[in-house]
């Protein structure tokens, strides 16, 4: 990558993950040097947005730990920031626009993109003897007479496989400003030339073979001056999607790589921001493969829309994360381009989303001191039962991504649904202590590494439009005042416990992990914290991986500087 984090030097260190996969003959964890990140980080001092006609990025923080006993972040960002993806509708008009190009394939918006065509097997293309080979202000056109002479060097591409263009652009010239103008700025005023990028011949070459997910290493899937418009439109018009600005392709074999998309799932978007991932370890990945080529893939991610109850309420006024806005930043306009694209702002932990340990902990004994009156209370409550709290500082950018992918192991939480003693003075849902999960484990016995989630029905039940007042949601809202029963909390006794068996990642299909009770759902975010755990929040779909062996996927947007946060969650099952 372009950086390297010293946040081992600053933070306590992570516990370290050993994620398993069952599924058919593979056995045992995924390494961590054979996990690869693929993915730029977002910053402001690099160049992670278009340098026209696009939104600039930023991070606002909304909450502290010592006025909240948590961190909390706005963000401000467009679906085409940093390492992204291109649904059909990006440049693919609608079939009613009356546009050039317009085709069914225009309705095809991000959320819509079935879920196995994010994954397949990496056929990495060497591209990178022509990068820099263009005049200034161009871009080296990539033929179809590449791809088939690769495919006399390799095997015959097909049904599964995502082509990567591999030339090494993000490597050398994503870099801070003033030297990351190089990256795209320079280029579009002719002082440079472009990226390499394949022509519309090859996305048809390669639809033709069944290819349905590309990705490289430039800026663009079109190469400049001219080419963006025909070649999105050749690859989108047979339904096809890629990544752009992925980074590290060299830490790839040619073949037999499992690569996966975990991408923002925004409502009518254009595609958007995105995690790219591999596995290289061999036995994994080919089982992961043989999987996705047979569309074994579940989404088990909350769609991110304005009309949903998707981003933390409060239990009170100054409490709300920042809400969920889509824009239509352009759409098809003669005066900006044609093309389409959403611009967003809203809470970092909206829909389905990652708490890294950073997030509930403080970052340091000067965060405790300061703390509200409330929040002393409760930490010294915490601290006299559980022991000291630590500091962490490790952000998004340090998660190791081994920590949230490996086998599923679901607990099912539905059979207690409906026994909670709750009221508006007292909020309150079922809770899960140890000996819940000791009982569980009798004949479903829990292995280090793998990904618990706890299956409560909450967001298959509840996640619905917002209704109108006076009435309020029955996800977030009623549950919080205590005027129906919370979603199921997992106390921080069964946090620590899990840990003792090895579990490094949890994951509920409720909104947070602590249930209603302020509480208890603040010492179940310290719990796990102090555990060092990875805590996915606000899954859904968990039906879809019912009585199968899954392996679970997910990964953070990797934004410089937050707390983990929202992503794509993805099961493989057999």
């Amino acid at each position: 990558m372009v950086r390297l984090s010293s946040w081992f030097t600053r933070v306590l260190p992570w516990v370290p993950c050993l994620a398993l996969v069952s599924i058919a003959r593979a056995q045992g964890p995924v390494p961590a040097d054979k996990v690869r990140d693929l993915s730029l980080l977002v910053a402001r001092d690099l160049p992670c947005v278009w340098p026209l006609g696009m939104t600039p990025f930023a991070v606002v923080p909304t909450a502290t730990f010592p006025r909240a006993g948590r961190h909390r972040d706005m963000l401000i960002i467009d679906e085409h920031t940093g390492t992204q993806w291109d649904a059909p509708a990006h440049f693919v008009p609608p079939p009613d626009s009356g546009l050039p190009g317009a085709g069914p394939n225009g309705l095809i918006t991000g959320e819509k993109v079935p879920a196995w065509q994010f994954c397949g097997e990496a056929c990495v293309i060497d591209i990178t003897p022509f990068r820099d080979k263009a005049e200034n202000g161009k871009g080296r056109l990539i033929g179809p007479d590449l791809v088939k002479e690769w495919e006399k060097q390799h095997r015959p591409l097909g049904k599964g496989d995502v082509v990567l263009f591999r030339s090494d652009y993000t490597d050398a010239y994503y870099k801070p400003f003033p030297a990351g103008d190089r990256f795209v700025a320079k280029a579009l005023r002719k002082e440079a030339p472009g990226w390499p990028a394949p022509n519309p011949q090859t996305m048809e070459y390669l639809a033709d073979r069944g290819v349905m997910t590309l990705g490289l290493d430039g800026a663009s899937m079109g190469a400049l001056p001219d080419m963006a418009v025909p070649t999105h439109q050749a690859g989108g018009k047979r339904g096809m999607i890629w990544v752009e600005c992925a980074t590290n392709l060299k830490s790839l074999p040619t073949t037999g790589s499992f690569f996966a998309i975990l991408a923002a799932k925004h409502a009518g978007g254009s595609g958007g921001e995105c995690r790219c991932v591999a596995i290289t370890e061999p036995a994994i990945a080919r089982e992961l493969i043989v999987r996705v080529k047979e569309k074994s893939v579940a989404d088990l991610s909350v769609t991110l829309q304005e009309d949903l109850p998707i981003v933390w309420p409060g239990r009170g006024p100054g409490e709300e994360g920042g809400r969920y806005v889509s824009k239509v930043l352009n759409a098809f306009s003669p005066q900006r381009g044609p093309y389409f694209a959403l611009t967003h702002l809203f809470d970092s932990h909206a829909g389905t989303h990652v708490n890294l340990p950073s997030f509930a902990l403080p970052a340091d004994a000067a965060e405790m001191a300061k703390a509200d009156p409330v929040v002393r209370d409760r930490l010294t409550a915490f601290q006299a039962k559980f022991g000291p709290l630590p500091v962490n500082l490790a952000t998004t950018e340090a998660m190791p991504l081994q920590q949230a992918m490996g086998n599923l192991h679901v607990v099912d939480l539905r059979p207690l649904t409906g026994k909670a003693n709750y009221s508006e003075a007292k909020p309150a849902g079922p809770v899960v202590l140890p000996e819940f999960l000791e009982e569980h484990a009798k004949t479903h016995p829990f292995k280090p590494g793998e990904i618990v989630v706890f299956r409560t029905g909450h967001s298959d039940a509840k996640l619905k439009p917002l209704p109108g007042a006076p009435e309020k949601d029955a996800l977030f809202v009623l549950p919080l005042e205590g005027k129906a029963e919370g979603w199921a909390a997992i106390s921080p006794q069964a946090i620590e416990w899990l840990a003792g068996q090895g579990i490094r990642c949890v994951g509920t299909d409720g909104p947070t992990l602590g249930g209603v009770d302020p509480d208890l759902s603040q010492q179940v975010d310290w719990m796990a914290g102090m555990k060092g755990m990875a805590v996915v929040e606000f899954l859904t779909n968990l039906q879809a991986v019912e009585g199968k062996q899954a392996f679970f996927l997910f990964a953070p947007i990797k934004i410089e500087g937050t707390r983990g946060g929202y992503g794509r969650a993805l099961a493989i099952f057999k």
